[in-house]
């Protein structure tokens, strides 16, 4: 699949994604990035690239400046960001492209700011997002092939495609914009092999209106998903940058040279150890790449929060596991985009080795702790249900229109019964209820599926299941439906006749609840609390939720994340912005405790007491 330096050279409106430009400031219109014998070129000049990734989405609106200065300040150039589809299309035709999902914003700003853009559309980003940023709609059909020409596929997809590019086609580069290369798809030899497809995709991007900026491929692969024509980058982690490069000179004997995801830390798996890569080896490996003259993309610069639903999950070792709802990564730029270590070892490298004069590092604000957030309001799950959708066989969520949240199945006991209760693909975690009592959990991560109960004429059997976070790498994600997806049965014999509770949680905030503590989980809790500082960074902090089991929260309605008491995560990140001076409302959802939790912020996350390196 490798090319000869007159068929990269000749890539003049097609070829390069995770590509930066060393220049302070973006080049004007009409001046389209290029290669040029083995090298990126911008207004007739050389140029390396040195990016870094940060996801729009993963930081609040009110911050992206703050986090492009502190870009520019470790001495990138270039800012790599994926598109989220699942963000911007939650229902099949609508599209959301204002506030936090302002994606064209974004990337103005970063021009405001002196860097360029590689945009990453997909539409599959992988990313540790829902489902790799596809929509959970496309499940709802069973027999749809995501990541295919299946028109039941394609055609959302090309839509989708077509439909971004209204809103950024032209901040490409040559129409006096930034974004000086576009990604075809994600890492598609990690998946298949099927050039059709990759192909379709490429059409898509182009007749979106990407046709004014260079297209590139990135992989981790053995074998690159790519086409004939487009650029290819590598990627990889820590401490291989000599054999990976060594490989991408097989695939691309003429260069240009680039780590399109140089993975200088990892996420997190709940019930799994926090990860972390050494400073000093990330800056090490970074300055033999540069003497190399190689180009390089940070993946992550910053990682943020993988806000409400939106943590994805992985299969690995033939094991389901879901991601946390911090995206920190071990970042340069920490969760709250506070520079670590980390940054300060890569920007002293990046000065050296460029020659580069960088702008000074802005300053860090403090954090804050506020003590004693009493969650004295409360209301129960089982007082708040919805009318139910009547079945012989338990639906799967995407088959009732929902993407996230809990689905609850119950029936009524006909006769007497003992024995193993089974259920056959479980997606994710359920718990068993016989009388509105919790007689059992069965875990997905832990391979659970059954458990001995004995159910009595005219019982009622509860089996709460909650939605962990939809696969995002991989074949697996191609069934990656929730809730249950197979049969329910007790001594082998098919339980039938349920009726299935759709629990999105779209607006906790307006259940009816009473001033006294819950006595019966699962339960909303509601809390109001003032804050000594609010709307800025300096107000930032980090909700500590020991004491909790597992559920979800939000403040003043925006959807912080997930919690569980098994870690390695143990805070949630509150921004400053989304505090007010009085009457800050925190509702939690939690399926194991009652009572009347007291919770407390700290100035400082915890993301885990125990520690391991890259896998």
């Amino acid at each position: 699949m490798s090319r000869s330096r007159n068929v990269v050279a000749s890539m003049l409106l097609m070829g390069a994604l995770s590509c930066g430009i060393a220049s302070a400031e973006p080049a004007t219109a009409g001046q389209p990035m290029t290669i040029e014998k083995g090298h990126f070129v911008l207004d007739g000049k050389p140029f390396r690239i040195v990016s870094g990734e940060m996801h729009y989405a993963r930081v609040p609106r009110e911050y992206w400046r703050d986090r492009l200065k502190m870009a520019r300040a470790m001495g990138l150039n270039t800012i790599t960001t994926y598109v989220f589809w699942n963000a911007h299309e939650a229902t099949p035709g609508h599209y959301d492209f204002s506030g936090q999902n302002d994606v064209a914003e974004f990337i103005r700003e970063a021009k405001e700011e002196g860097l360029y853009v590689i945009l990453r559309p997909g539409p599959y980003v992988c990313s540790e997002w829902e489902l790799g940023g596809l929509p959970a709609w496309l499940l709802k059909d069973p027999d749809v092939k995501l990541r295919s020409t299946d028109p039941k596929f394609m055609q959302p997809a090309q839509r989708w495609l077509h439909r971004l590019g209204e809103e950024l086609a032209p901040l490409q580069l040559s129409r006096g914009g930034n974004i000086i290369a576009v990604q075809v798809e994600n890492e598609y030899g990690s998946f298949g092999t099927d050039t059709a497809y990759m192909e379709q995709i490429r059409r898509g991007i182009v007749d979106g209106g990407f046709n004014a900026s260079l297209l590139t491929t990135s992989d981790s692969a053995e074998q690159p998903g790519s086409l004939p024509g487009v650029l290819q980058v590598i990627n990889f982690g820590v401490g291989h940058a000599p054999q990976k490069f060594e490989k991408l000179h097989t695939w691309q004997p003429g260069g240009p040279y680039m780590v399109g995801e140089y993975w200088i830390g990892w996420f997190d798996h709940w019930g799994a150890p926090h990860h972390v890569a050494p400073a000093k080896k990330v800056a090490d490996e970074l300055s033999w790449m540069l003497k190399q003259g190689y180009s390089v993309n940070f993946y992550m610069f910053h990682g943020g929060t993988s806000f409400g639903w939106m943590n994805g999950a992985n299969w690995d070792d033939n094991n389901y596991q879901p991601d946390v709802t911090s995206y920190d990564y071990d970042s340069p730029l920490d969760e709250s985009g506070r520079p670590t270590p980390k940054y300060l070892a890569a920007r002293e490298v990046i000065a050296k080795e460029t020659g580069v004069s960088l702008p000074p590092v802005p300053a860090t604000p403090g954090t804050q702790a506020i003590d004693g957030i009493r969650l004295g309001e409360s209301a129960s799950l089982w007082d708040n249900l919805p009318a139910p959708v009547s079945s012989a066989e338990p639906r799967s969520m995407e088959s009732l229109d929902q993407a996230y949240g809990d689905i609850l199945y119950r029936k009524r006991i006909d006769a007497d019964a003992s024995g193993e209760l089974r259920i056959d693909t479980l997606h994710d975690y359920a718990q068993v209820y016989v009388n509105g009592k919790r007689i059992g959990t069965l875990d997905r991560r832990l391979k659970q599926d059954r458990l001995k109960v004995a159910l009595h004429k005219g019982d009622t059997l509860d089996l709460l299941v909650q939605n962990d976070g939809r696969i995002n790498f991989g074949e697996k994600m191609l069934n990656e439906r929730k809730g249950i997806l197979g049969a329910v049965s007790l001594n082998g014999q098919p339980l039938r006749d349920w009726q299935n509770y759709s629990l999105p949680f779209a607006n906790p905030a307006s259940l009816p609840y009473a001033s006294a503590a819950c006595k019966h989980a699962p339960c909303f809790y509601r809390a109001t609390f003032d804050a000594p500082a609010s709307g800025n960074a300096a107000a930032d902090t980090f909700l500590d939720t020991a004491g909790l089991g597992k559920g979800f929260v939000w403040l003043n309605g925006h959807a912080l994340g997930r919690t569980w008491r098994i870690g390695p995560q143990r805070t949630l990140y509150v921004p400053g912005v989304w505090l007010k001076p009085h009457d800050n409302q925190l509702v939690v959802l939690d399926l194991l405790v009652e009572g009347a939790p007291v919770l407390s912020t700290r100035k400082q996350p915890i993301l885990g007491t125990s520690t391991v390196g890259m896998p």
